[in-house]
């Protein structure tokens, strides 16, 4: 297993401390333990929030305020994780879908765990995937100084298919792919084709077999 594939299996309840750029996001018990002088931590932390010192991402996330530019990518495996950049996100950062994507959307692999966080930076949605495909073709990039985990431009594709409805047949994949998603053929042709073989079986959906062949048949 590489070192990103064991990271993406990494659970915050062993209080990884996080960087965004020069920045650290802090939980409630970090946060409490620096508090405990106060007569109330609590009572503190509620000050803080509401003087705009510090931002609550999400329950028992916080962020300082001095600096609110931060790379929403690289919050999002903070918001819920462990997780990595995929789908409508990924695929609008490679410039394979024309729409620019305002939330943020993740992968995960606790299966039939599908969540969303509406917080005071931005929008993150969070899909389940095979834990058998999860961890694969997934790669460190960065953005504004803070590194981000994000999905293969293949990888990202084959997620999304995943989290697609049911597709019968080629014919329904293609339509899908170009005039649904909006994916030009020439950007498949861009592809690795050996990179879709490895990863389609991990997602044991019919589907895929589709997408080889399409891919195929496009090439």
């Amino acid at each position: 297993m590489t070192n990103i594939q064991a990271l993406l299996f990494i659970s915050r309840k062993y209080h990884i401390i996080i960087l965004i750029g020069d920045k650290m996001f802090k939980d409630h018990a970090m946060l409490m333990h620096e508090l405990r002088e106060y007569a109330s931590p609590k009572a503190k932390i509620t000050r803080l929030i509401k003087s705009g010192e510090i931002i609550q991402v999400r329950r028992g996330i916080f962020l300082p305020a001095a600096d609110r530019v931060y790379s929403l990518k690289s919050l999002a495996a903070i918001v819920y994780g462990p997780s990595y950049i995929s789908f409508e996100s990924a695929l609008s950062y490679y410039g394979l879908i024309p729409e620019k994507v305002n939330a943020i959307t993740s992968a995960t692999f606790k299966k039939n765990k599908n969540r969303i966080f509406h917080t005071p930076l931005g929008d993150f949605y969070y899909y389940y995937l095979p834990a058998a495909a999860y961890p694969y073709s997934v790669k460190c990039e960065q953005e504004g100084g803070a590194n981000f985990l994000i999905a293969s431009p293949e990888k990202a594709l084959c997620d999304l298919l995943f989290r697609a409805g049911r597709v019968g047949s080629c014919e329904a994949l293609r339509k899908l792919l170009h005039e649904d998603w909006r994916i030009e053929p020439g950007s498949l042709e861009t592809l690795d084709f050996a990179a879709f073989e490895f990863l389609a079986p991990l997602y044991r959906k019919t589907v895929f077999k589709h997408l080889l062949r399409l891919l195929k048949k496009e090439a």
